[in-house]
């Protein structure tokens, strides 16, 4: 089964609009993980997505606690994870009108990725090169698939068709090399999933050998 987000007429309503509907379904499905150290995980994923998003403000040394506050409005503090602070954000504490971090204006292209991925990309066109920059424009490309997928479930999405929108996007700039799997966001997600059917099933089979071993 894969990660999937609802879109369109089934949407809730954006919680803090400037994080776009992508952030704020991976923080819904965050909030659905049981096992706790892949939650911690997840959600740290999700924080620094938030903060690539925020070129502007990264000389802010308090940017991190501000993004870990909206990420817990965006869950509505119904989650259980813990920021690096340790101090778990409070819904009586929230602020009316939290601080809003500034974001350029939207651009139309391609808009069914979210202005949130073009903002990456620009992040990434100014990283030098190496590895972690390698692995942040894949991370891109894996969230630009999720995003696609879910704006258009009726048709296949190939690897192919993303690259090409991400090297239009970045203006030739970006690439991920074609034998790089674009599904790294969603693997986690697919095993997740897989061990909790398994741990399913295999509690209803040992409750159905507990019910023949009574009538015996």
């Amino acid at each position: 089964m894969e990660f999937t987000m609802t879109y369109n007429s089934q949407e809730d309503i954006l919680i803090i609009a400037e994080y776009g509907r992508h952030i704020q379904n991976l923080i819904n499905y965050n909030k659905t993980i049981e096992d706790k150290e892949e939650r911690q995980a997840f959600a740290e994923q999700v924080i620094n997505l938030m903060y690539q998003m925020n070129p502007s403000s990264r000389n802010n040394q308090d940017i991190r606690s501000k993004l870990w506050k909206h990420y817990f409005i965006i869950a509505d503090y119904d989650i259980d994870v813990i920021p690096p602070n340790g101090i778990v954000p409070q819904s009586e504490n929230r602020e009316i009108n939290p601080d809003r971090i500034d974001y350029p204006v939207k651009e139309r292209e391609f808009r069914h990725y979210g202005h949130n991925v073009r903002l990456l990309m620009e992040k990434a066109i100014k990283m030098e090169e190496g590895p972690i920059k390698q692995g942040f424009v894949e991370t891109i490309a894996s969230f630009m698939k999720l995003a696609y997928k879910n704006w258009n479930r009726e048709h296949y999405v190939s690897d192919e068709i993303i690259l090409e929108d991400l090297k239009s996007l970045s203006k030739g700039k970006l690439s991920v090399d074609e034998n790089h799997s674009l599904d790294t966001l969603t693997s986690a997600v697919k095993y997740k999933k897989r061990k909790h059917t398994n741990n399913n099933n295999n509690r209803r089979r040992s409750n159905k050998n507990n019910n023949n071993r009574r009538r015996r």
